[in-house]
């Protein structure tokens, strides 16, 4: 009897901070429309809040909770990763996608590569490849790492695909339970 109940108070826990976290993201995505609305007067701004949060291009900052993601580039048809003695062969094709990652919270927040999505024009949806992006980033930018607030790192994310396949979006989250934002490759 104990152990249940202490189950469905630790998964109702987790829930929770599921849950809190999607309406933290959503409080900081709106905030980014706040300049848009400031000059339009209050009626625009109700507005702007109704809107879902707008998709960025490569160059352009995007904001999911605590970050502000700007891809730098994407370069895709990369057979392998790293050096003849320690490096990873692609399944199909290897796209690095070079990221900046600022954290504009308030506390540190921790960037885990593996959080992020891609997907091509049809919908299908890719993961990150964590071990294919410790070759491909130095210092290891983007796997698990804690960024303070006011910092940013810069690195790769790794999506290995198909070699027909191109990308056609990416979703950058701030943590795995993040709604995220999108970034448009074309």
């Amino acid at each position: 009897m104990r152990k249940t109940t202490t189950l469905a108070l630790l998964a109702t826990g987790l829930i929770a901070l599921g849950c809190g976290s999607g309406a933290a993201d959503t409080a900081s995505d709106s905030s980014g429309d706040n300049k848009a609305s400031s000059s339009s007067g209050d009626e625009g701004g109700a507005k702007a809040e109704e809107k879902p949060a707008k998709t960025a291009k490569i160059g352009q900052p995007a904001r999911d909770g605590k970050f502000e993601f700007t891809v730098k580039s994407s370069k895709c048809g990369v057979a392998k990763i790293g050096s003849d003695m320690l490096g990873q062969k692609a399944q199909g094709q290897f796209c690095l996608v070079t990221v900046n990652v600022k954290n504009i919270g308030k506390e540190a927040q921790m960037f885990d590569g593996s959080s992020q999505k891609a997907y091509a024009a049809d919908g299908t949806e890719y993961s990150a490849d964590s071990g294919a992006a410790i070759y491909a980033n130095k210092n290891a930018e983007t796997f698990l790492n804690d960024i303070n607030p006011g910092n940013q790192v810069t690195g790769v994310v790794v999506f290995d695909i198909p070699k027909n396949v191109k990308l056609a979006k990416l979703e950058l989250h701030d943590s795995m339970f993040s709604g995220g934002v999108d970034v448009t490759l074309g």
